[in-house]
């Protein structure tokens, strides 16, 4: 990534964003793409997952100046919001747009091309990670699509580290020897 914040770590982007708003627009180019994949691994829709996608950073915009690098990596920061995102969504029934209208921003608007892009991000192994035993399938999700340590996950599952690798191993194997027979 080019620009004056490519070397700047993510935590001093947010920092930096509070008073620079192309710091929040590095910040998003690093992680519109996984938050992207986390939306579309959950909903399986690209137009679903395009506007929670554009609700999760809309939502960070409007908190930035709440983010305290104390607290945690400003990934898991944005993760939390997204993972918050899609829970309102989920018990609303819809994508809700409160954090859009807050900040002025216009609906999002989806071109094909952009929804052709957005589906290619999930390609056969999101339907390859649906089709695991849910221990593997939640042990996978959280480690590779959604880039969480172990430790973390092992906590969210309530089971040790080495569960959770063996889990990873395991489903990862699977996928593996099933794309071979594919």
């Amino acid at each position: 990534m080019g620009g004056p914040w490519h070397a700047e770590s993510d935590e001093e982007l947010l920092a930096a964003a509070r008073s620079d708003p192309a710091a929040f627009g590095a910040f998003y180019g690093r992680f519109e793409e996984r938050i992207l994949r986390y939306f579309l691994s959950r909903v399986g829709d690209a137009e679903v997952a395009a506007d929670l996608t554009a609700e999760t950073f809309a939502a960070a915009l409007a908190s930035v100046g709440r983010f305290r690098a104390k607290k945690g990596a400003a990934g898991a920061w944005l993760f939390g919001i997204a993972h918050h995102t899609l829970a309102m969504s989920a018990r609303r029934g819809r994508v809700e747009a409160r954090a859009r209208r807050r900040l002025g921003m216009p609906p999002l608007e989806l071109t094909d091309e952009l929804i052709e892009r957005i589906d290619a991000l999930a390609g056969p192994a999101v339907e390859l990670v649906r089709e695991l035993p849910l221990e593997q399938e939640q042990a996978v999700r959280a480690r590779v699509i959604d880039e969480r340590d172990y430790a973390d996950i092992a906590k969210d599952l309530r089971c040790s580290e080495a569960v959770v690798r063996k889990r990873v191993s395991r489903g990862l194997a699977q996928m593996r020897e099933e794309l071979g027979e594919r």
